[in-house]
């Protein structure tokens, strides 16, 4: 057979230059090579007709040995097929055109480039305007700033109409699970709903305890939410989730008719099923997502040393700073199109989520995670609550009639987080300067303009008169807070003949405040309040008993006893709220600890007959070296929470006092 090589007889001008096969004569334009390489295929103008002719004569004679081939050879490998030279490239030429473009045409990811290709063109497309057209499902994407690509659709836009930062593109449905994930969950029971009695008290305990504080939820999804009929509208994650964090507040014989064995058996289950949900289930709703992290943070465990709600909270600002929650501002609202009512929710989810950074970073010693430099979303409004409730058809019993009220406490609890926030940053850096007088003063004066709601009437409802009060909580631990750094230490800049006087001040505001957190306290168990405690009552105590504490180490025989009777009021009720809330036990041993070191033949007296309750135990004595019957504390959790930001962080305090 002669070696000889033939050009095709009929190429396009890309071929001819690169000197390759073309197949336009079978596929006719473009050709394989140009459709492969994405390039226009074009044919010489002049004697392509002959040409073509002569192609499809040579192109018939070299398929005849193929086509008249035995039978018993059609089926052989490709080893035997390519036994001759240019066999292959003969077979992919007598195939039909279509089969030809669709076998060979693109690379094997090229639907998966051609999918992202598309997600590209259409943010861009979105970003500068070019259609308004909303999907029936849609995700939010928050465009970023210069240095990252958003930068490049500043260039496209007039300077006059900044680009729009906030967009809706089309949203993917739910990932499919697999059998396995499917199985798995089916053991993990999430498929096995509370009964319908139930979760409508857990629904009513979510909404009278927990919604007023943390309205993360939207209630005019409400019928949505339980499964019934024909109605297949209700999201798992989301039921698990508020049911998981209503548990505290349900009556025992509920979780008994449950099936479990205690509260916190019937909570650990709960957040087990929410929590393989988040991971596993296929939710790809970021707002429910965000919404189930700030609900999950509410979990206390002593095998993870409680630091879950410090992880829930990190996933929840990483889902609202993705979806440009901290970036809401006026002007952004007022263009943007996306549906008010969604607004006033994802207003709700960030300032939740600043109102969370802010107390837990003050509570553990963590740093805080929310930079307001980088945030301008607009402050919130009660009506903000309210609207929800609004949409509901009918009245309904899971609405507390208190609910205007209990609205502007929130709205007054975020003014107070900021100003909370405002003092960690001053205050409460271990690298960052001190603060100068100049700066402690100009935040003293916002501290003093600020104003709690002074509306004690006997008209309010029981939720009403705890949340006010749970208010003033949060504020006197605030003003130990905001104070708390100058016992050992005098602002910079603070004149010496001013020195002594600012001590004093300094030292009565935080006397003041912890008996005022006292006076609480006693209204609360007066009152029997302390059923209504939440997860975040426990940590507003402990300001106040770190003053009491200091006091137990005063030169006067008097004022250490007034200062360990003070502090005994605050571990009692503690250890009444440890029955539902672990870190009351966790906070209760640790000023064991701290009073025994004080006090070494200090016996700690239970609970007193008034504050007992069903599923409490019997009073007794405990003795100091067995402070908690039972429940250890691991070294690792004390060295966290004695970290030097940390409200835990007296020993410094304490060996400052002069015995």
């Amino acid at each position: 057979m002669s070696t000889r090589r033939y050009r095709s007889a009929a190429a396009c001008q890309n071929c001819r230059q690169r000197k390759v096969r073309c197949s336009v004569t079978v596929t006719g334009v473009p050709c394989i090579g140009c459709t492969q390489d994405g390039r226009e295929c074009h044919l010489p103008a002049k004697g392509q007709t002959m040409r073509e002719k002569q192609a499809r004569r040579a192109a018939s004679a070299v398929s005849s040995p193929v086509n008249t081939r035995p039978a018993g050879m059609v089926s052989q490998s490709s080893t035997s097929v390519d036994a001759f030279p240019g066999a292959s490239q003969v077979q992919n030429f007598i195939r039909p055109p279509v089969a030809v473009a669709r076998s060979v045409s693109h690379p094997p990811d090229y639907p998966h480039r051609r999918d992202e290709e598309q997600t590209g063109v259409e943010i861009a497309t979105k970003v500068l305007g070019e259609t308004t057209k909303m999907a029936k499902r849609h995700s939010i994407l928050v465009i970023g700033d210069s240095p990252g690509f958003g930068g490049v659709f500043d260039i496209c836009s007039s300077p006059r109409q900044p680009v729009q930062r906030h967009i809706l593109l089309t949203s993917k449905t739910s990932t499919k699970l697999s059998p396995e994930d499917k199985e798995y969950l089916q053991y993990k029971g999430v498929f096995n709903l509370p009964r319908e009695k139930t979760y409508n008290e857990l629904l009513q305990a979510y909404f009278h305890h927990v919604h007023p504080l943390t309205p993360v939820v939207d209630a005019t999804t409400l019928p949505q939410l339980y499964p019934s009929g024909d109605n297949q509208q209700h999201n798992l994650l989301l039921i698990w989730s508020i049911c998981f964090v209503a548990a505290n507040y349900i009556s025992a014989d509920t979780w008994r008719l449950e099936g479990f064995s205690s509260r916190k058996d019937m909570k650990d289950s709960m957040y087990s099923r929410a929590k393989c949900l988040h991971y596993i289930g296929g939710e790809t709703d970021h707002t429910v997502l965000l919404q189930s992290a700030l609900l999950l943070g509410f979990y206390h465990s002593e095998a993870d040393t409680h630091t879950q709600p410090w992880y829930w909270l990190g996933v929840a600002i990483s889902l609202c700073q993705s979806i440009g929650l901290h970036r809401f501002s006026s002007a952004v609202c007022a263009t943007s199109p996306i549906p008010e009512q969604q607004q006033r929710l994802w207003r709700r989810l960030w300032w939740t989520c600043v109102f969370r950074d802010r107390w837990l970073s003050l509570t553990m010693g963590r740093p805080l995670r929310i930079n307001m430099n980088d945030c301008n979303t607009m402050m919130p409004s009660a009506d903000d609550m309210l609207s929800d409730f609004v949409e509901l058809p009918g009245s309904t019993a899971f609405i507390p009639r208190d609910l205007p009220q209990l609205a502007d406490y929130w709205v007054t609890m975020i003014q107070l987080t900021q100003l909370l926030g405002d003092t960690l940053t001053l205050s409460y850096q271990p690298f960052g300067p001190s603060p100068s007088f100049q700066q402690v003063e100009e935040l003293e004066r916002k501290i003093m303009l600020f104003q709690l709601p002074n509306n004690h009437d006997t008209g309010s409802s029981p939720f009403a008169t705890f949340y006010l009060y749970h208010l003033e909580l949060h504020y006197q631990a605030f003003l130990v807070t905001f104070y708390r750094p100058f016992i050992t230490k005098t602002p910079e800049g603070l004149p010496i003949p001013r020195q002594n006087s600012w001590q004093i001040h300094v030292r009565n505001s935080i006397d003041t405040a912890a008996l005022q957190t006292n006076a609480v306290l006693d209204s609360l168990v007066r009152e029997k309040l302390l059923d209504f405690s939440g997860p975040m009552t426990p940590p507003l105590l402990v300001p106040a008993m770190h003053v009491h504490l200091l006091n137990c180490k005063s030169p006067g025989p008097l004022s250490r006893r007034l200062g360990l009777n003070k502090l005994e009021l605050c571990m009692m009720v503690l250890e009444q709220m440890q029955h539902t809330h672990p870190s009351s036990s966790l906070f209760r041993g640790i000023f064991l600890a701290a009073i025994h070191h004080i006090f070494p033949s200090y016996v700690a007296q239970s609970t007193i007959p008034e504050l007992a309750s069903s599923e409490s135990s019997p009073p007794q004595d405990i003795s100091v070296n067995d402070p908690m019957a039972g429940i250890t504390i691991g070294e690792d959790a004390i060295d966290a929470l004695m970290d030097e930001v940390s409200i835990f962080n007296f020993w410094e305090s304490l060996n400052s006092m002069q015995t």
